[in-house]
């Protein structure tokens, strides 16, 4: 199973960021991550932000083994078209390390703010549903193309739509592991296995993400035994600036080498 880091980009100075970037990947973290999101998501809700594929960019200089990407992209955020290109510069620049995170977006702050639409969770999910071939449309022109064949990830548990655009679409699927109902997952996942089915897609071929919020777990190594048991490719644990706690990333890691 492998291990990711979900660095916040909140409440930190960029040096602060980059630094536990560098530093997650010589502890050998697998996978980093950041988040689309124009605003801090907890604290001070003005406090420090930075913007996520500026900062993949960066990412991409700085480290030299992990895989990077958004935990998610919002979709509505940027034409589909750019955010192909975007996505074929950074996977590029990081010699094919990129994983394209995407969803439909939640965050109302972010949309006023900033002048998108809100709308409603059905129409953002349409609108995810439509761009989702455009980018691979465009992803399949460009010029120079990406290193690799970009692997796609979805974040949501919706059964009607996010769930069957994944079995459509991703390589990987992500969710957050729910400590006080570990069934949850299993029941998400059935559903995902049961559109793969109706649309004819192996669904081994789409890996298995759960994000876990690490430091209110008594037993970490105990918790991953039973999230690999349920069939989980990857683990994300958070850490939040502006110290970037990793020590749940440490445990986690040493956990994993020692399978």
């Amino acid at each position: 199973m492998r291990i990711a880091a979900h660095l916040h980009p909140q409440h930190a100075s960029y040096n602060q960021i980059r630094e536990a970037a560098i530093r997650a990947e010589e502890m050998g973290a697998d996978i980093l991550y950041n988040w689309d999101h124009f605003y801090p998501l907890y604290g001070e809700p003005d406090g420090p932000h930075f913007e996520a594929w500026t900062m993949l960019a960066s990412w991409a200089e700085v480290t030299s083994r992990v895989e990077i990407g958004c935990l998610v992209t919002c979709n509505t955020y940027r034409n589909p078209e750019l955010l192909a290109d975007m996505a074929r510069t950074v996977d590029n620049m990081s010699d094919g390390r990129l994983i394209l995170g995407i969803g439909s977006g939640w965050f109302e702050r972010d949309y006023d703010e900033y002048g998108y639409e809100f709308g409603t969770a059905a129409g953002r999910l349409r609108e995810l549903r439509d761009a989702l071939p455009r980018i691979e449309s465009r992803l399949g022109k460009l010029d120079p193309p990406p290193v690799r064949d970009i692997p796609i990830l979805i974040g949501g548990t919706g059964e009607t739509m996010t769930l069957q655009y994944t079995a459509r679409h991703a390589h990987k699927w992500h969710c957050f592991w729910n400590i006080s109902d570990p069934g949850f997952f299993a029941q998400k996942n059935g559903v995902l296995n049961d559109w793969c089915e109706k649309l004819g897609r192996d669904s081994s071929e789409i890996s298995r993400s759960v994000g876990l919020d690490w430091d209110s777990v008594d037993d970490l190594p105990a918790t991953l035994d039973q999230i690999k048991a349920a069939g989980v490719d990857e683990v994300t644990l958070g850490c939040g600036g502006p110290d970037y706690d990793m020590s749940g990333l440490a445990e986690a890691i040493a956990w994993r080498d020692g399978q």
